[in-house]
């Protein structure tokens, strides 16, 4: 009814690509039930992937949605050598002033400020407001264990670095043992400001009136129930109450990709691989040459993201690669020798719309959350390669806890050929593979009757909403 007032709620992103994509659909989701939404932004010093043309895609395809780009911050140079992370840090603590002086603007005030794991710095900028704080934690329960359990190994495993450890197994409530060396790779030196950062924020945690997770519990059970008892947290503060609210995942139609899927049309039910590693995973010339053999050598059809390598220029580290100049990249005639079964694309695919192809039958992920999500819902078998952030730690609950993944080995240095050959060999053609089929079918069901009339998540997202709307 017109003349309603709605209560308003933030989002804050970090300008991550699976970070933005998911809060903008959590954002729909609120707007769908009554609420209503602003996100702001931040423009990255660093590449994240497409994000400027996904929020203007975003916002004409919202325009229910406000989007406010918070001004431009001075940054001095990455105080991590090679970690990314540690400038997103700065850029979220330095933009703390221009937040709350744009929280103030709002008439009416917003009744919460939602805000992304990376963003737990601006609880400063908040508090001088009163205003309730959530988090929206992007990845799986798994990984948030961990997080809330990390200020606790800092403290143990003092003054050894995660590295120094190598794989010795790491005890945290609701995972499986997980080397000391799979943890985010941004933090396995207790000297990098990326690793100091993250302990900071994941010790803000508990300060959060809820959290809001992007899974299922039917995916994750037994770290939500850990969670939730409160075994995470060892200094005795309480765990904020947790909302298991995914798969939150964009299912629209995408502009562009239409040869991939016109490609995929042609071919019969389950007989593609399809291997793509996120907005931003690239691999050294010698990886994509490699990963050319084993694809020749296997049989099978495939479906190939190819991007440039990385430079090697310190002052580009952080920069977009070029177009791949495929001809140079790739071992000799393996485009033609290969052109009946198979096709490489340049640096982007509609990820979810090919997974969701009948054509597909196994994909070769680098283990990031959203991608992860993607293939739950579609029901495509996994195998996992996981490159940065928190995909090490999600190789290992995907394969050891959740059984949705085979590793693919050697994911640490050079992944050879033979190994590329085998693992696909093995999807397709072996009764693990057909094992691993069955599985992911399964979660495809999960996953379906979770955000389902009566199902987890929809109750879940029903509670939040409420509480959001009474502002407490």
């Amino acid at each position: 009814m017109a003349g309603i007032k709605k209560e308003m709620v933030v989002l804050y992103p970090s300008p991550g690509m699976g970070h933005l994509v998911s809060m903008v659909e959590l954002g729909r989701l609120f707007l769908q039930r009554g609420l209503a939404v602003t996100i702001v932004t931040v423009d990255p010093p660093y590449n994240t992937g497409s994000t400027a043309s996904f929020i203007a895609r975003a916002s004409a395809a919202n325009p229910g949605i406000a989007f406010h780009r918070l001004p431009a911050v001075e940054l001095p140079a990455n105080p991590s050598s090679h970690h990314h992370e540690a400038l997103a840090f700065d850029l979220i603590r330095r933009s703390n002033p221009n937040l709350l002086a744009f929280l103030r603007s709002l008439s009416p005030a917003p009744s919460a400020l939602v805000l992304d794991f990376f963003c737990l710095f601006a609880l400063d900028a908040a508090a001088p407001l009163h205003l309730p704080c959530f988090l929206f934690f992007t990845s799986g329960s798994a990984v948030l264990s961990v997080f809330l359990h990390l200020p606790s190994l800092d403290v143990a495993c003092a003054p050894s670095s995660f590295r120094d450890l190598d794989d010795k197994p790491l005890s945290i409530p609701g995972v499986p043992p997980l080397p000391a060396d799979h943890m985010g790779i941004s933090m396995l030196d207790r000297d990098d400001d990326a690793y100091r950062g993250f302990v900071y924020i994941s010790d803000r945690i508990p300060d959060v009136k809820g959290i809001f997770v992007n899974t299922f519990r039917e995916l994750e059970p037994r770290a939500l129930e850990a969670i939730s008892a409160g075994l995470c947290v060892t200094d005795g503060r309480s765990t904020p109450p947790v909302y298991p609210i995914g798969p939150l995942i964009t299912e629209r139609k995408t502009d562009g990709g239409g040869e991939c899927l016109a490609w995929l049309d042609a071919l019969p039910d389950a007989s593609v691989v399809f291997l793509c590693f996120g907005s931003i995973g690239v691999f050294e010339a010698e990886q994509l040459r490699e990963i050319a053999k084993g694809l020749d050598r296997s049989g099978h059809r495939f479906l190939w993201v190819v991007r440039s390598p990385p430079s090697h220029d310190p002052s580009k580290r952080f920069e977009a690669p070029p177009e791949p100049d495929l001809d140079a990249l790739l071992p000799e005639g393996f485009l033609e020798r290969t052109r009946a079964r198979g096709l490489v694309v340049k640096g982007w695919a509609p990820q979810s719309e090919v997974l969701r192809h009948a054509a597909v039958g196994g994909f070769v992920t680098h283990c990031g959350w959203n991608s992860v999500l993607e293939a739950a819902v579609a029901g495509v078998p996994m195998l996992a390669w996981p490159l940065y952030a928190e995909q090490w730690m999600n190789k290992v609950f995907l394969v050891e806890e959740m059984q949705a993944a085979a590793a693919v080995e050697g994911y640490a240095g050079l992944v050879t050929a033979e190994e590329i050959e085998t693992k696909v060999r093995w999807l397709m053609e072996s009764e693990g593979g057909r094992r691993l089929r069955d599985r992911a079918a399964d979660m495809k069901e999960r996953a379906a009757a979770a955000v389902g009339e009566g199902g987890s998540s929809r109750v879940a997202l029903q509670e939040l909403v409420a509480q959001l709307k009474r502002g407490d």
